[in-house]
């Protein structure tokens, strides 16, 4: 008798040897949430699992704001509660290393006092986990005043409060934080991992970092900046593979792609934009619709289109027919599937990384691209999921403006009135991608516990199934196993 057994999640690839924990450490108003939102979705989109843990919304919970007299150092009841909030954010953050497969959790606080640093310490070396602190330190007038205009006054604690009476109050408790403040010191604390930013990046001083995580993160804020600017991306103006439907290749533009690529001339001309940097792929399609601008570009090969391997200039139709079993796996997971001899949407996002880094260095930048790695450039921007990165529309001829806000991104669509055809294809339905987990999750099991002499056949009728499973949807998911189990039996 055959036992299968079916793991009910996916694995987490694990990108640290323990948990780390990252503590925020600085005053108010001087980045702090704005540097832990940043780096989660750095984190995030580079495959490693983070969520930020904001004692502000903690403290929200249990006590609803009335003025700066909560934050006195000699405030002993507000203090009491302060604590708790704390230690049920530290509670919350061993749920996510535990249950949740987390692999780096930001504390984002003020940490401004060397007792709590201690106690935060102590938490997570008895807990075996990593910490590395990330101090912000301000002292531009200018800076802090924009920071407080642009997030604090509109924050929760001073929703239909007057803006004036806002930020007289949000200074007073500034001031009750500074009694008590103590920086991080580079003599006494320096056994710690930190990095300090001093004016949002004007320097930096890093101590004693441990590992490869938090090398990545030190790079990271050390690329980033908060510059106003504009970030524009682009699909190349249609090509010739697009308007036969296949995938990949190296072709150029069509005559609607050319009318497209001179459209987005138009367009970026009109936006007057200061010292614009273009950038593009070392492909043909667009490098076409760049030369239309008038603007030198930088040609990236790090920006070329997915490789799709052996489905190269292949249509959708064809890979079905010729390869069905791969068109199936790349419908059960398309963000970690790779094409025989090509690449993964996890694969792409890696390539990508340096461009990333570049992106955040530079202020206003034009990135004419394609559909896969404008995907993955989104995902980031927008903060999205691997689940939803493939599947995130980017029509052919259409420009997106991005400007950083507070938080985020606010994205602009700009339709330049050129038709095309739509090479979107949209997530299969509920149903067959049930199917398909399942069959796919009992060939891999086969494959590892079944003779040599018996594998092959097994694996062909699992293909097999994964096929007729299309035509199956409506299949019940008892009937599924009970079809796949007479076959395998059969041949067993």
């Amino acid at each position: 008798m055959l036992v299968l057994y079916c793991p009910q999640g996916a694995s987490v690839p694990q990108f640290t040897n323990s948990p780390t924990l990252i503590v925020m450490v600085g005053l108010p108003a001087r980045g702090k949430t704005y540097i832990s939102k940043k780096l989660t979705r750095y984190l995030n989109w580079i495959g490693v699992p983070t969520k930020v843990f904001n004692l502000g919304q903690y403290r929200r919970e249990v006590q609803s704001y009335k003025s700066f007299e909560f934050f006195r150092p000699d405030n002993e009841e507000a203090m009491q509660i302060r604590k708790a909030c704390a230690s049920n954010a530290l509670k919350d953050v061993v749920i996510y290393f535990s249950k949740e497969h987390g692999q780096v959790a930001v504390f984002d606080a003020t940490n401004t006092t060397r007792e709590r640093r201690v106690s935060i310490v102590s938490f997570a070396k008895e807990k075996g986990y990593k910490v590395f602190f990330v101090e912000s330190i301000c002292d531009d007038p200018d800076i802090i005043a924009q920071n407080i205009a642009d997030v604090k006054v509109s924050s929760p604690d001073y929703l239909n409060c007057d803006k004036e009476e806002a930020l007289a109050d949000f200074l007073k408790r500034i001031e009750c934080y500074k009694q008590t403040y103590v920086p991080l010191d580079d003599e006494k604390d320096r056994r710690l991992s930190y990095i300090k930013i001093f004016n949002v990046g004007s320097r930096y001083l890093v101590n004693c970092v441990q590992d490869h995580i938090q090398s990545r993160i030190v790079y990271y804020l050390m690329n980033i900046h908060v510059t106003p600017r504009s970030i524009y991306l682009s699909r190349h103006g249609e090509s010739n593979m697009n308007l036969l439907g296949r995938i990949g290749g190296d072709s150029g533009l069509s005559p609607r792609g050319h009318k497209y690529a001179t459209a987005l001339g138009t367009f970026i001309k009109s936006q007057h934009i200061k010292d614009l940097k273009v950038w593009t792929s070392h492909m043909k399609r667009t490098i076409q619709t760049a030369e239309h601008l008038g603007i030198p570009y930088e040609q990236w090969k790090a920006l070329n289109e997915i490789d799709a391997g052996v489905c190269e200039e292949m249509t959708y139709e064809e890979i079905q027919d010729n390869h069905p079993e791969e068109f199936a796996l790349r419908d059960q997971d398309k963000y970690r599937y790779r094409y025989p001899k090509g690449e993964s949407y996890e694969d792409l996002v890696h390539r990508l990384e340096p461009v990333i880094m570049e992106l955040e260095r530079q202020e206003n930048v034009l990135v004419v691209c394609h559909q896969a790695v404008m995907r993955c450039l989104l995902a980031y921007l927008l903060d999205k999921t691997a689940d939803e990165l493939p599947y995130l529309k980017c029509p052919l001829h259409t420009a997106l403006k991005l400007t950083p806000v507070a938080y985020g991104c606010k994205v602009e669509h700009v339709f330049l009135n050129i038709e095309a055809v739509n090479t979107h294809r949209e997530r299969p339905g509920v149903s067959f991608t049930k199917h398909v987990h399942l069959l796919q999750a009992q060939y891999k099991i086969i494959k590892c516990i079944i003779d040599s002499q018996y594998a092959s056949v097994a694996s062909d009728v699992v293909w097999h199934s994964v096929k007729v499973a299309q035509h199956v949807v409506n299949q019940t998911f008892s009937q599924a196993i009970l079809t796949l189990g007479c076959r395998i039996n059969d041949h067993t």
